[in-house]
């Protein structure tokens, strides 16, 4: 199904029930726990996109973009959006800035400057849906780069949908994002389905006995964990073991016994960082030799993954570019020079989805009608390889190869 760009009638700009100062309660699907709270209605009159304040319930209009193509003439700056998971995440705001700056050194947009605007999605459930809303229609960004969890990925599509506004995902591997058919969404990141089709071949080329896999709670992790597993089934592996992890430190020790005494050879980590570095410690405190792998999601902003290079490295078969070679990548020494430290997975992404969005902007002259073909067009050569993307706005990766 090709993805057919349609002008779609603003009569759900939508409005997350129930979350920040209006205390109410959030209306969920029965029979997923996952699903995005119900969307409040609202229409375009008279060009002006109206929906329900989030806070008060008052009708606000909004006039988005006014002016279109002409406003490129004016000194105003080019603003991209940046949503983060929360207000430390320090990587991803330092790669999509980094981004900017580079851009403004050669000029910006016709002597217009790019400016960064930052939300974080700390709050309660639905704050995303807020910080997406704001950036389009008070901060009036050309587009969204989202660094955060599958779960605001959700919220953020569907406003940036309803808005006509393109979405660019620098983390999140959630796969069911593209199976909206939604022609503003694009994923930097290789999905959670692409990853397992990247992993399989690496573990079952080496004949592994005893496959284990470890899992909790986390969005992220938990979206990995139902891909790799359903690949398993046809992959030609042992047939894995799946553990639901707690988080109690005593948990913790009770699991690494259950690994050992199945004498597992290759471990799949699907959790939070916290808890794989907490399994990898204990682990190699017991001198106990086996492989590691997992997801991208492992490489969160400060993970503990990265300080065990030998875990590292199966995870980085994920992902492709140069970004974790240090002084052999020219983004990582430009990143090292300016923040004094090399650069982690999430900052490369930023990075990369800022720039095509910058490039798309010089490519139809700020021509903000134009933007979303621009970047599905794109065939970018960055910091984490080179993207493009397919009709579904997934980046293409060749299944099992990195580039």
């Amino acid at each position: 199904m090709k993805r057919v760009l349609s002008m779609i009638p603003a009569i759900l700009i939508f409005c997350v029930l129930g979350f920040g100062i209006s205390n109410k309660s959030i209306s969920i699907g029965e029979n997923d726990p996952q699903t995005p709270p119900r969307l409040r209605s609202a229409q375009a009159q008279g060009g002006l996109y109206t929906y329900d304040s989030p806070f008060e319930g008052d009708l606000i209009s909004y006039s988005p973009f006014e002016g279109g193509q002409g406003d490129v003439k004016t000194n105003n700056p080019i603003k991209i959006g940046l949503l983060i998971q929360t207000s430390t995440s320090s990587e991803a705001r330092n790669g999509a800035s980094l981004a900017i700056d580079e851009a403004n050194k050669k000029g910006g947009f016709n002597g217009r400057k790019f400016e960064l605007v930052v939300k974080s999605m700390e709050g309660p459930w639905g704050t995303g849906s807020k910080q997406a809303v704001d950036l389009i229609f008070k901060d009036e960004v050309i587009a969204i780069v989202g660094s955060h969890d599958g779960r605001n990925a959700h919220l953020v599509e569907q406003a940036t949908t309803k808005s006509n506004v393109c979405f660019v995902s620098a983390w999140a591997g959630d796969p069911s994002l593209s199976q909206a058919f939604t022609p503003w969404f694009f994923n930097c990141v290789p999905n959670d389905n692409q990853q397992a089709d990247m992993l399989m071949p690496e573990i079952a080329g080496k004949k592994y006995s005893v496959l284990t896999l470890i899992t909790d709670e986390d969005y992220d992790a938990g979206s990995a964990f139902r891909s790799f597993s359903a690949k398993t089934q046809k992959a030609g592996t042992p047939r894995p073991v799946a553990i639901v992890l707690d988080k109690a430190e005593s948990e913790i020790s009770e699991m690494v016994k259950m690994i050992i005494s199945r004498k597992t050879d290759c471990l799949g980590l699907f959790t939070e960082p916290a808890s794989a570095g907490r399994i990898i410690c204990r682990l190699k405190e017991l001198k106990y030799p086996l492989q590691i792998y997992g997801p991208l999601s492992l490489l969160k902003d400060s993970s503990p993954v990265y300080n065990y290079p030998e875990v590292l490295k199966n995870v980085q078969l994920l992902t492709s570019g140069d970004w974790f070679m240090k002084m052999n990548s020219e983004f990582a020494v430009r990143y090292c020079e300016k923040y004094n430290s090399w650069p982690e997975a999430a900052a490369a992404y930023s990075y990369d989805a800022v720039n095509i969005i910058i490039n798309a902007v010089l490519a139809v002259h700020g021509d903000r009608d134009k933007i979303q073909k621009a970047i599905m067009s794109s065939d970018y050569h960055g910091a984490t390889g080179t993207i493009k993307f397919d009709e579904r706005g997934n980046r293409i990766y060749r299944t099992g190869k990195r580039e």
